[in-house]
């Protein structure tokens, strides 16, 4: 299952996914991890969250987004819900057929793993691709 916020900047993305972050803290019942551009979340996220600096694995391509998470769950089959900030800024590219292709990879991915996918794109809503539109 995947779920995307979109909104242009200062729209209150961040704020919402900080909410949803702690919530899946007391909720879910396996581990729950945080992906996001820079560390700005560290003292809003409950501890118990796995909070991982994409810079510091050069997470520039959805190829290298794909295996990530795939080494991820790998490592830790008792993953439950990820939440990636702001995925464009973090791959530096703009909302294209590429993101719309990694949503429906995740959607994939979580389905036959059973993880929760949460993902904000810093960008105006009408940019989203039509296949983009059932994850909103």
């Amino acid at each position: 299952m995947v779920r995307l916020i979109m909104g242009v900047k200062g729209s209150g993305k961040t704020k919402q996914l900080i909410e949803l972050i702690n919530n899946a803290a007391k909720d879910e019942p396996g581990n729950v991890v945080c992906i996001e551009a820079n560390r700005t979340m560290t003292y809003d996220i409950h501890y118990h969250i796995r909070l991982i600096d994409a810079q510091e694995y050069n997470l520039d391509s959805y190829e290298l987004f794909r295996g990530f998470i795939s080494g991820l769950y790998a490592g830790n089959y008792d993953i439950s819900h990820v939440f990636i900030d702001n995925l464009c800024k973090t791959i530096g590219r703009e909302v294209d057929k590429d993101t719309e292709n990694f949503l429906n990879w995740l959607d994939a991915f979580g389905e036959k793993n059973n993880i929760k996918f949460t993902v904000t794109i810093s960008a105006d809503i009408s940019s989203a691709t039509d296949g983009m539109g059932r994850y909103l």
